[in-house]
């Protein structure tokens, strides 16, 4: 099978410009805080992907039903309602983490945080290194 184009690719939008538009403040903010806390755990620039994502690093995936792409190592977007963080690929060991975080919503690779005030930094940051070191073993090895 040949390889698909995924709806969401990197893009050549400027990241900070992105952020300093995101409203209301207080998800601007945070925003920017989720930008150090990615950069500092993997060690890599935030590049857009798609008009509304911002991505660090990448990893090429096949599974075995032939399909196979490109996706962001670890990511987020500051939506209205709030935070999403994709935590690739998914939350099969994090039920202890969330128990600590604090209030939260998950979906299948995706964490849906309001207010990072109303979460534990440290238990999110562990939570990113956890998923983007899991993603270097399985994709970069």
């Amino acid at each position: 099978m040949a390889q698909e184009k995924n709806k969401t690719r990197p893009g050549e939008g400027d990241v900070v410009q992105f952020l300093k538009s995101v409203e209301p403040e207080k998800r601007r903010h945070d925003s920017f805080r989720a930008l150090e806390m990615m950069k500092r755990v993997t060690g890599h620039e935030p590049k857009m992907w798609g008009n509304a994502m911002v991505g660090f690093d990448e990893y090429h995936y096949k599974y075995d039903s032939g399909r196979e792409g490109d996706m962001l190592a670890l990511g987020f977007s500051p939506r209205k309602a709030n935070m999403v963080f994709y935590l690739m690929p998914g939350y099969q060991d994090f039920s202890e983490q969330l128990a600590r975080l604090g209030k939260h919503k998950i979906g299948k690779s995706c964490l849906y945080i309001t207010d990072l005030d109303k979460v534990d930094m440290d238990v999110l940051e562990e939570m990113c290194t956890t998923a983007y070191k899991y993603i270097q073993d399985k994709y970069h090895s």
